[in-house]
């Protein structure tokens, strides 16, 4: 047997020992209610889950509590009970599980990694919205004047101030003339695209869409830094690289948005085949 060759084989089985531990975890809820570990000589439903699959107690009581939490929302019950995703993945979710979102959030746990349905959650958490999945892209509040200008630029806005000069009509103006020619910039490479090849998004577009988002990921709740331009105008129907759909993200931000343009691209087809 070469490396490689034992290295997969402890790969699969590796795998497959986490799909049976997370299926015996999904049935420790029924075992407690039949109290089933007691006909069969344990002492505890800790004992049985123990003895037979090496589980802490703190491992059963987060199933027990997971259980109770989705007893009003049977979709993300089932998928603890049937074993279908890490109990750490739906532990994640299920302080923002509701009765009208537990359908949206069961999709999202079988597709998300742990980071981005930490990233979903923080969102959620953070809105004053209601509903899972709102728009993404909103335009970011200012947390605090935590503005650093230069000595330079002060002495600037300060001289203009001595001698009467509104320097905050002065800034304004330039950041309407900003905003004008970003605007005319990508008016001018839509008017000239035409459908690309490949996803590749060329370095002119780029640099607009950077001049005009920055280096932060474009969620208003997030500011790490972008790492992925996403076609907010799915790509794959549209072979185009739009700048006015073009929107930096990082990576948690842009997982969480391929996997809504997924659902509603589902959703889209789910409607056509039933017309």
């Amino acid at each position: 047997m070469t490396d490689q060759e034992l290295y997969e084989k402890a790969l699969m089985y590796g795998r497959n020992a986490l799909l049976w531990r997370q299926k015996f975890m999904g049935l420790l809820p029924e075992v407690a209610r039949r109290r089933l570990y007691e006909k069969k000589g344990f002492g505890s439903v800790f004992e049985f889950a123990f003895k037979l699959a090496g589980l802490s107690e703190e491992q059963v009581r987060r199933v027990l509590n997971l259980e109770k939490k989705f007893s009003d929302k049977p979709v993300l019950r089932t998928l603890l009970e049937e074993g279908e995703v890490s109990i750490n993945k739906l532990a994640r979710v299920a302080s923002i599980a509701t009765e009208q979102n537990a359908e949206e959030l069961a999709e999202a746990v079988k597709v998300l990694s742990k980071n981005a349905l930490e990233t979903l959650v923080r969102d959620e958490k953070s809105s004053d919205e209601n509903g899972l999945f709102k728009p993404l892209f909103e335009v970011k509040t200012v947390p605090g004047h935590n503005l650093q200008l230069s000595e330079e630029v002060m002495e600037k806005l300060l001289e203009l101030q001595e001698k009467g000069i509104n320097v905050n009509e002065v800034i304004l103006e330039l950041l309407r003339k900003r905003e004008m020619e970003i605007a005319e910039e990508k008016e001018a490479i839509s008017e000239e695209m035409k459908p690309a090849k490949s996803r590749y998004v060329p370095a002119r577009i780029k640099r607009v869409v950077c001049k005009e988002h920055g280096t932060k990921c474009s969620i208003r709740t997030c500011y790490k830094p972008a790492e992925q331009l996403h076609h907010t105008q799915i790509f794959a129907l549209s072979h185009l690289h739009d700048p006015h759909y073009l929107a930096p993200l990082c990576k948690e931000h842009h997982v969480i948005a391929h996997s809504i343009n997924l659902k509603a691209r589902a959703q889209r087809d789910r409607l056509h085949f039933s017309s």
